[in-house]
């Protein structure tokens, strides 16, 4: 009897509590959720892209026309002869060039502008500083008062402030390699030396000032194609020849990134004339 107690297995009851929770639904959540969390940052992604310059869009555009930047070798695939050929970058129109260096110097206008204005020792000069876009390019015109601004009265010799704005200008010019035209203005009060010198001269030689200090600052050896003096040919207040913002520099710096073989001129045309 004691041998059969000895063989005997207890029984062992497990109570198992019914839990009242939800029951597990799965990964389905996760795919929806990560779909949604696309969606999203396909929308910020485009929301950025159309707020950005044209040549910022050119640039990814080519980039996703070719990645590897491999288009003129093997195409797509890393592998020469392989893989899908990459398709042919679409050569940009003549509307998105200008389109693409017009941005670029809006962009240069408003950083002449904040920089200009945050010179104290500039301060209320801005004034006198036309900046616009033109036919032509940017165009920068340094206006003269009564007082003498930026160049000293009836001198090439540049005023403190003068100096202090072609030198800003030099630095913003110099980060781009378009060409650069200069041109002096004076006002139709006749100016005569004993030496002959007049207002041709004088138009002249503060348009080489001008230049002389951008190049100090910044702007390429090459970069100023042409230095024109035109005394009072072209007056700024046409319907009063004598007005003092007559008197004024005009920096230009044209939209074409190539240097025009009639844009210079031959030695000894300087744009002075006797």
């Amino acid at each position: 009897m004691s041998a059969n107690k000895e063989r005997e297995v207890p029984v062992r009851i497990i109570y198992r509590k019914k839990g009242h929770g939800h029951g597990h639904h799965g990964g389905a959540w996760k795919v929806a959720f990560a779909d949604f969390m696309t969606a999203m940052f396909a929308m910020f992604l485009v929301l950025w892209l159309i707020n950005q310059s044209s040549d910022v869009k050119s640039a990814i555009a080519g980039y996703f026309q070719d990645p590897l930047g491999r288009s003129d070798e093997f195409g797509s695939s890393i592998v020469p002869g392989e893989g899908a050929q990459a398709a042919i970058v679409r050569p940009m129109q003549q509307a998105d060039v200008t389109d693409m260096r017009m941005n670029k110097m809006q962009v240069m206008a408003q950083r002449l502008t904040k920089d200009i204005m945050a010179a104290p020792e500039l301060k209320g000069v801005m004034d006198k500083i036309e900046i616009k876009m033109t036919d032509e390019g940017l165009q920068i015109e340094l206006l003269e008062d009564s007082t003498g601004v930026f160049f000293e009265s009836g001198s090439a010799s540049p005023s403190w402030r003068g100096r202090g704005v072609l030198a800003i200008l030099g630095q913003e010019l110099g980060q781009l390699p378009n060409p650069i035209v200069i041109a002096g203005y004076t006002d139709a009060r006749p100016y005569h030396r004993a030496d002959g010198y007049t207002n041709w001269e004088l138009s002249a030689d503060r348009a080489n000032t001008a230049r002389r200090i951008l190049q100090l600052n910044g702007v390429g050896e090459h970069q100023v194609v042409q230095i024109r003096g035109l005394a009072d040919r072209e007056l700024h207040v046409p319907d009063d020849p004598y007005a003092p913002s007559n008197r004024r520099v005009s920096i230009t710096m044209k939209f074409d990134a190539t240097t025009e073989a009639d844009s210079t001129a031959a030695p000894g045309e300087g744009g002075t004339a006797g």
